[in-house]
């Protein structure tokens, strides 16, 4: 007999391993798609006998035949209600989300989820834990896990912080679960997570429209009316066509956006083209210092004073002679007066002392503030007071709430600003104050920095889809 030489050989060693390889690949695929190929086989085999044969392996004429034989044996089927209990072995989990809504009863949030269980209605109606699932304000994030037949096997909730001094920092996870011993729920504080994103819009209206219109959360609005209030008077500079860009951080629970409060972080970087001009600013902190916005060439957009005392409002009455609607006579209006809703937040618009607290004549509920330089801010009208007589605030800092107190016709805050004992136009310090600056020693990092933040701005201005509100 001639023995095949040794290339013949590994020739066909690796013919018989490719083989081996396709029927591995083959098993492997007909277990992964098991399911979908029982039903078939076994209608196929249902009732029928099957001959079994075996064929000899791999045969050449240089290489002596083997010996085959052909062997014959009936094979009978599992029974399929066999088959169907062992499939059942398998877990089938669906997941769906939802919002909760202020009409939601237990049993008409797990309708709408798609979960029918009734021992898990009667625990999240009588367990107290559970309970908080529907109680407080609506709109909680709704995430359940349930079996093929609609059991729950898991469901969690995320809504806001229950402290309230952490809502922008945490969120509440409600957890129910079902373990062999039967429902369980817990809550905990978990931390919020970021995620950066871009955005950019038209002004047609208002910056408020604009955002509203490129899906962008209100508190970005308001955190560029802020950043921009030095250079831009958004009542009445705005002009339609004037465009702006963003890159800010939006806040996520579990990775999943927050819907409550269309809540969102700071604005990294942004650039406002107003009137033909172009207006830029960048986030930045230097080492050892508090974070600051500064433009692209290092200056900082921060000055000593704000420009309002609230963080978007209305100027309703300049400092200039007016009609006085209590008096009846022409007199010469000494501040600005904001129009708002009552309770809304009024700031301290410098760091300084509080060197008045209380009521005072016509001013009703009023806030004096002793800043650097013989400067000192007035805030007359306040609903309430949030600040005591001699305590230190800084800037931004809240010190009460818009109101109609003193001699007031309606809900708006009276804001003085007086030099040296003289009033001055509010609306003219907050431009005219000084800038913070940025240190020296921080400026070539903040150069690389702001050059990073331009190129991802650029991206949201040309990679983004331009929003406009008609």
């Amino acid at each position: 007999m001639t023995l095949p030489s040794a290339p013949e050989r590994q020739k066909k060693l690796k013919a018989l391993e490719t083989l081996e390889r396709g029927f591995d690949h083959a098993t492997a695929w007909a277990h992964h798609h098991r399911r979908g190929i029982v039903a078939g086989v076994v209608s196929l085999l249902l009732g029928t006998g099957i001959t079994a044969f075996g064929v000899a392996p791999f045969t050449a004429t240089d290489v002596p035949p083997l010996a085959s034989r052909t062997i014959a044996e009936e094979v009978l089927p599992v029974a399929l209600d066999a088959q169907v209990e062992a499939l059942d072995q398998y877990l089938l989990e669906l997941t769906r989300s939802d919002l909760t809504r202020s009409s939601d009863t237990v049993d008409s949030l797990l309708s709408r989820l798609n979960v029918s269980d009734v021992e898990a209605a009667a625990f999240l109606r009588s367990d107290a834990v559970a309970r908080k699932l529907l109680q407080g304000r609506p709109g909680k994030m709704v995430q359940v896990v349930t079996g093929e037949r609609g059991q729950l096997r898991e469901l969690i909730a995320r809504y806001p912080a229950e402290d309230p001094a952490r809502f922008n920092t945490h969120f509440t996870r409600l957890t129910v679960i079902r373990d062999p011993l039967g429902f369980r729920a817990r809550t905990e504080q978990a931390p919020l997570s970021s995620q950066v994103r871009l955005g950019s819009g038209t002004i047609r209206t208002s910056l408020f429209a604009a955002t509203d219109e490129a899906r962008l959360p209100d508190t970005v609005a308001s955190q560029l009316a802020e950043m921009f209030a030095n250079e831009i008077d958004f009542a009445h500079d705005l002009r339609r066509g004037d465009h702006f860009s963003v890159l800010f951080e939006a806040l996520e629970a579990d990775g999943e956006p927050i819907t409550w409060n269309q809540a969102a972080g700071r604005v990294l970087a942004a650039e406002f083209r107003n009137g033909g001009k172009t207006y830029e600013a960048v986030w930045y902190q230097a080492p050892g210092t508090k974070g600051a916005y500064f433009d692209f060439k290092g200056q900082s957009m921060r000055r000593a004073f704000l420009a309002s005392p609230m963080e978007f409002s209305r100027v309703t009455s300049g400092f200039a002679m007016r009609f006085h609607p209590v008096h009846k006579t022409w007199r010469r209006h000494l501040g600005v007066d904001y129009g708002a809703p009552t309770g809304t937040a009024v700031r301290t618009v410098g760091e300084g002392v509080v060197e008045f607290a209380g009521v005072q004549n016509g001013y009703g509920n009023v806030v004096y503030i002793k800043h650097r330089g013989e400067r000192v801010t007035v805030y007359a009208h306040l609903s309430r007071i949030g600040v005591r007589k001699g305590q230190m605030v800084a800037q931004g800092q809240y010190i009460g709430a818009v109101g109609a107190t003193g001699w007031a016709t309606g809900p708006h805050l009276h804001f003085e600003f007086r030099q040296g004992g003289e009033h001055v136009d509010p609306l003219q310090i907050a431009r005219a104050s000084e800038a913070v600056t940025i240190p020296a020693a921080a400026r070539p990092m903040f150069m690389v920095h702001a050059g990073a933040m331009k190129t991802q701005l650029a991206a949201a201005a040309a990679g983004t889809s331009v929003a406009s509100a008609d």
